[in-house]
């Protein structure tokens, strides 16, 4: 892992095993996920592609603490995170992962920069330190001298790239990306992918992220398949 002042936190193992998954309605019983078996190294960048509708979203909450499995374990590090307490999924998710979506999730009336000092402000950490890691991180995925822009005033290339940098604001272990280029061209996609990629490559981050859009992936080391639920 390259030190550089504001990436402290290496990757981290992620493991799964016999994680289901069951929503039920009046109507009927829906298997999301079916008994999956599954790791990933730490500092390993990973894809996961499949169809709408194969459990790539549903897996990505449940690794992120933002969903409970309806069985099986998740380890995260050196954590079991599905015997977390809701406060302390407050904090694992606060701290310990990076999420990114399709949609951007800026708020529109703040700048990149006051976009970035958010979660960071909610961690406690202090204002000069605040500053010099939005200044950093913004730089990091190119957009140092757009820092006081607001999101209507950036592409959509670059607002997911402040998206990616809201991720990476406490210097989380793990970064969760879902379908982070579903609406972006195919030149941004090929960068946000390869930003992706170099996270784990040159700062040892652990990354998954989930797509359907081949050329997304093409960067990756990895790619896994899902199907109705499990990995094929």
């Amino acid at each position: 892992m390259r030190e550089d002042g504001f990436f402290a936190n290496p990757g981290v193992i992620v493991k799964v095993s016999e994680l289901t998954k069951l929503y039920r309605t009046s109507a009927e019983e829906v298997r999301a996920l079916k008994g999956i078996e599954w790791e990933v190294a730490p500092g390993e960048a990973v894809a996961i592609m499949g169809p709408s509708g194969c459990g790539k979203t549903t897996l990505l909450n449940l690794l992120g603490g933002v969903d409970h499995p309806s069985g099986g374990k998740i380890h995260v590090g050196d954590r079991q995170i599905t015997s977390l307490s809701e406060r302390e999924l407050e904090r694992y998710r606060l701290l310990k992962v990076g999420f990114v979506f399709q949609f951007f999730n800026l708020i529109p009336t703040l700048t990149a920069m006051e976009n970035l000092e958010l979660p960071m402000l909610i961690a406690g950490t202090p204002a000069a330190e605040r500053q010099r890691r939005c200044a950093g991180l913004l730089g990091l995925v190119g957009l140092g001298e757009k820092i006081h822009k607001r999101p209507e005033e950036l592409s959509g290339g670059e607002q997911q790239r402040v998206a990616v940098a809201l991720a990476l604001a406490n210097d989380p272990a793990l970064i969760l990306a879902d379908e982070p280029t579903g609406n972006l061209d195919t030149e941004n996609t090929t960068a946000i992918a390869g930003l992706f990629a170099s996270l784990a490559e040159h700062y040892g981050k652990t990354v998954i992220m989930a797509s359907h859009d081949p050329k997304a992936v093409e960067q990756f080391g990895k790619i896994y398949h899902m199907r109705d639920g499990r990995f094929v």
